[in-house]
């Protein structure tokens, strides 16, 4: 059936892009009691860390243990930050909101108000952040006190060595060490994968065999650490079960994408928000989005044959970068995928890069994207909002060098929060 032979659904906004800052946005406009459209796949997320980073690093080699001096820093150095246009206060009430919301629904998360935390990752090395999954929260508690730990490894898992860890922390913590033991049911396997083990450990017995094949590695130690695949829909039981078994503190250390922890997070935001009728969630691509002169959007999802057309008062595009495909590169410049809005970016293809891959100040394509106003509405070249009811959120955004700064999730959240915000004031 076409589009236009169908009835639209109508709502009071339609957000576009299934990751963070997508997410975020539909809480937060639920909240506020308004109708949702979600549209988008959500594939980039499962890349997500779980660790929710607000702001680690400014300038280029600064660590900052208060984020929130970090960005009132930003603010004042890079006023085109998407942080610029947002309190501190704004940008904290849309971290508990988030963090109410992933409790509530199974996903506890800890977080120290006002303070980062350092958190041990793959590499052995310590970074940086904020809010946390509480499995990955006793991971912090067991770094501060040094305590005796074993940190584990299976046979096979070639994304994750317990071994590179202990190598580079093993000096300045005595008393950690690690063991490699193989997965109950993997007998015969040259490679597992951490999706299938965390599948596995949402089963009780796993848990058992498990546990049986760690008590006699742990000699003093007084907690295990383990890559983050404790358990897939049953994480918070799964640590629960082996404190219980092992006698000792339980917690997960990030791993590299694909990651569980990412998965997790998508999960339980897309159960969560879906228990609210408010919320019509389309998992399919946006294929076009019209605005007209009565201030409402016309948005086309899905593929031919299956199309869907929506009307709504107003749109967040949340659509990401060229991961999530907000952003395309081309030969002859950076465009945005949808709408065609103009792109913040260099002047010349060469000049995205900066010579030397490892350059302390990245490179200018990472901070390429959407121009906006102090309501997060998508700027024309003459400085204008493209539409009265459009807005912008997340990475799409420009000016933010996330990965460089560390942080991803909290840009993605204050601005989802700060998007809704704006439409809430101009049309409830």
């Amino acid at each position: 059936m076409k589009a236009n032979e169908m009835d639209p659904i109508k709502a009071d906004l339609t957000i576009i892009g299934a990751g963070m800052a997508g997410l975020c946005a539909a809480l937060f406009a639920l909240e506020q009691g308004l109708s949702v459209v979600l549209a988008g796949k959500s594939g980039s997320i499962h890349f997500a860390t779980g660790l929710m980073d607000l702001m680690g690093v400014y300038p280029p080699g600064h660590e900052w243990d208060e984020p929130f001096a970090a960005i009132d820093r930003v603010r004042s150095e890079e006023p085109g930050h998407p942080y610029a246009s947002i309190t501190n206060k704004e940008i904290d009430t849309a971290l508990e909101t988030v963090q109410r919301f992933l409790g509530d629904h199974g996903l506890p998360h800890g977080r120290a108000p006002g303070r980062n935390v350092d958190i041990i990752t793959s590499m052995g090395t310590l970074k940086k952040s904020h809010m946390i999954p509480l499995s990955m929260w006793r991971g912090v508690k067991v770094l501060e006190k040094r305590c005796p730990t074993l940190l584990m490894d299976f046979t096979g898992l070639k994304i994750y060595s317990a071994r590179q860890i202990t190598s580079v922390l093993g000096e300045s913590w005595q008393g950690l060490g690690d063991a490699t033991v193989r997965f109950p049911g993997t007998e015969g396997k040259e490679e597992v994968y951490p999706e299938h083990l965390a599948r596995s450990l949402d089963i009780y017995e796993t848990r058992e065999k498990l546990a049986g094949k760690i008590l006699p590695l742990m000699k003093n130690a007084e907690a295990v650490g383990f890559p983050a695949l404790l358990g897939m829909y049953k994480s918070c039981e799964t640590v629960r079960s082996l404190e219980k078994m092992l006698g000792v503190t339980v917690f997960e250390i990030p791993t590299p994408p694909v990651s569980v922890p990412g998965i997790r997070l998508q999960e339980i935001f897309l159960k969560g928000l879906k228990q609210n009728d408010a919320l019509l969630s389309l998992p399919e691509m946006v294929k076009r989005v019209e605005s007209f002169s009565s201030g409402k959007f016309k948005i086309t999802a899905g593929e031919s044959g299956t199309l869907k057309r929506i009307e709504s008062k107003g749109v967040i595009l949340a659509t990401g970068r060229f991961l999530g495909k907000g952003l395309r590169a081309e030969r002859t410049g950076i465009r945005e995928t949808l709408m065609d809005l103009p792109v913040i970016q260099p002047t010349k293809r060469e000049k995205w890069h900066n010579p030397h891959l490892f350059d302390p100040r990245g490179h200018p394509i990472n901070r390429a994207g959407l121009q906006v106003d102090g309501m997060f509405r998508p700027l024309t070249e003459s400085s204008m909002p493209f539409a009265p009811g459009l807005f912008a959120a997340g990475s799409i955004l420009a000016h933010c060098d996330w990965t460089r700064l560390k942080c991803g999730s909290g840009v993605a959240i204050a601005t989802a929060h700060a998007a809704v915000r704006a439409f809430c004031k101009r049309y409830k």
